[in-house]
């Protein structure tokens, strides 16, 4: 059977600044920013510019057990990993743009790689595959 992987809920302060980041400073799409008033939330839709399928949802914190994760939901490791199909020009724009890196980009058996870190302080890898791997 196949599967996908469709959405990964990332846990923010506030939609908007959150929006603000993703598109303006990382250049993601946003696919869809939809009030339920239901539930008092938005449903906001991230995700990378290119032909993946995975995104990500901006789930605002709703008390104060999910806020203390903001910025820590993977304990300080690397959460996410965001594939570039040109490593040295997304890490360029993303310096000019004021994005912290905090390990300096490296060549690896697997390709070239950088870990930079969102507005909270959650920690990606940006990575350009050059051994064929997803």
């Amino acid at each position: 059977m196949p599967q996908s992987l469709a959405h990964i809920a990332l846990v923010v302060r506030d939609y908007d600044e959150a929006i603000a980041f993703y598109v303006e400073k990382l250049g993601f799409e946003l696919v869809e920013d939809t009030y339920q008033p239901e539930q008092d939330k938005r449903w906001v839709i991230v995700k990378p510019q290119g032909k993946g399928t995975a995104s990500i949802l901006l789930a605002r914190a709703s008390n104060e057990d999910q806020a203390k994760y903001i910025g820590d939901q993977a304990g300080g490791r690397v959460f996410l990993f965001l594939r570039t199909d040109d490593f040295w020009r997304d890490y360029s724009d993303y310096v000019d743009k004021g994005i912290e890196f905090i390990r300096e980009p490296k060549k690896a058996d697997y390709g070239t790689v950088a870990v930079f870190k969102d507005l909270y302080g959650n920690l990606w890898d940006l990575v350009e595959f050059t051994d064929g791997r997803d």
